[in-house]
């Protein structure tokens, strides 16, 4: 295996990069394959032959082997022993959350608890629980760091859940980069609470070792880890946990027997419950590549490899400043590398400290082939932290008005529609970072871009 920096430049690594001219830095979003994988995907695809794996014919079977194959690798891969912990492959970590969701015991007298940094694939996880009349609280954070308010989880970790209880909350946030304790995990539910962890912006860049942190619920999206394939995510449960679960449906491949006529069903053991329909088996066997391909570069690697690029971008947007000394950035959550990701949240600025609308970002960075992400990331509560959006007013007359996205933005009193991030990853190198503090400065040094031509918001 090449070292991480080589890997940019090999012809089975990232070189596709450098020689489309492209500045990628949204991998928060979705990471990047190498070629290797796509090559290994074509050899095993135009080689073999396979079927659907319901089934016990030579074409299922080979199937079948590759998809049992990956789920181990996925075990091995956390540290998770098989006979507590089953792997039940989804679409994406939206839908590992939503089996969560649809099937846990919520009922009148039970809570969920959420923190207000939460993907919304997480935040919907209340629409279930109220529909069963269950309550739904969340735990604030505290600019400007982002971070959650300490006193309130410790209030909620002390307290034994009435009735019982899911606590919901991300590994690392997909909005500031603000990593979570996993030390929670331990502390709820040895308090009496279920916990899910959101580990899909975490897994990329960090090793979640289930050996040591027990959560009975971890959802996670592939593709963000090594970019290939899409369309391939996961739930790891705990045996236990999953057992408690009550499916409201049931499908093909996920019943032991069904009948029509005297409308019962006896649902599957396991992860075999879970996974309605046919499982994705012609891409669930590149998981075990991809897998092996980071192992062989090395997660603490790539920990230490974006955590020295992160700092680089951090220390870079906080030296840009305007001719008059103002500052062309501002960076939401940590301003180093203490407690948070590759994951940089932040707006520009213009020479009177006004925000540069995110769309005039988004447009000038495509026209310099750099692809970054602007908006609100899916998750309204950090944003709502981030720009100081007190809950009375979200609770006012705003929540039921009517009309555009900016109609409502300007309701908020907000200068901009979200902010503009960016994330590093695998496969990015100092001159992704460099490329980008220098579009910052010459774009927008003493500038006052225009906003005239944006097209309007559709959506947050």
């Amino acid at each position: 295996m090449y070292s991480i920096d080589a890997l940019r430049t090999a012809a089975d690594g990232y070189r596709y990069l450098d020689e489309g001219g492209h500045v990628y830095l949204d991998h928060t979003g979705a990471g990047l394959p190498a070629r290797a994988q796509l090559w290994a995907h074509a050899e095993r695809i135009t080689t073999g032959c396979y079927g659907n794996p319901h089934s016990v014919s030579p074409a299922s079977a080979a199937s079948g082997e590759l998809v049992e194959r990956a789920r181990r690798r996925v075990l091995a891969h956390f540290d998770a022993d098989p006979s507590e912990y089953a792997v039940v492959f989804t679409a994406n970590a939206t839908g590992a959350c939503r089996l969560v969701g649809e099937a846990y015991p919520f009922a009148p007298g039970t809570r969920l608890v959420l923190t207000l940094d939460n993907h919304n694939s997480v935040n919907g996880l209340r629409e279930y629980a109220r529909s069963r009349g269950a309550d739904t609280v969340y735990v604030p954070l505290r600019a400007p760091r982002l971070g959650v308010d300490a006193e309130a989880m410790d209030a909620v970790l002390a307290t034994p859940p009435p009735g019982g209880g899911l606590l919901a909350y991300p590994a690392q946030s997909n909005f500031s980069g603000v990593r979570h304790s996993l030390e929670w995990v331990t502390r709820a539910k040895a308090a009496g609470w279920d916990v899910l962890l959101d580990a899909a912006a975490y897994v990329p860049t960090n090793h979640l070792d289930l050996s040591a942190v027990h959560p009975d619920f971890v959802a996670v999206s592939w593709y963000k880890v090594f970019g290939y394939p899409t369309g391939v995510g996961c739930l790891l449960a705990r045996r236990d946990a999953l057992a408690r679960l009550r499916r409201p449906w049931f499908s093909g491949g996920t019943i032991h027997v069904a009948s029509a006529q005297g409308q019962w069903h006896h649902m599957a053991d396991g992860e075999a419950a879970f996974e309605d329909g046919t499982v994705n088996y012609l891409s669930i066997p590149d998981i075990e590549f991809g897998l092996d391909w980071v192992r062989a570069i090395g997660t603490d690697t790539i920990h230490r490899h974006v955590t020295a690029l992160t700092a680089e971008l951090l220390t870079g947007l906080a030296a840009l400043r305007h001719s008059g000394g103002g500052p062309l950035a501002r960076v939401y959550g940590p301003p180093d590398t203490e407690d948070r990701g590759g994951t940089v949240a932040l707006n520009l600025l213009d020479p009177a400290g006004t925000v540069v609308d995110e769309r005039i970002v988004a447009r000038d960075s495509a026209a310099r082939r750099i692809s970054l992400r602007t908006g609100c990331f899916c998750n309204p509560g950090t944003g709502e932290a981030a720009f100081a959006i007190d809950r009375h007013t979200l609770g006012g007359a705003v929540r039921t008005a009517t009309g555009t996205i900016d109609d409502y933005l300007g309701r908020l009193g907000l200068p901009s529609g979200g902010a503009v991030r960016v994330s590093l990853g695998l496969s990015s190198s100092r001159t992704d970072v460099e490329a980008f503090l220098d579009f910052v400065a010459t774009g927008y040094r003493d500038r006052t871009p225009d906003p005239g031509g944006l097209s309007p918001r559709l959506v947050c």
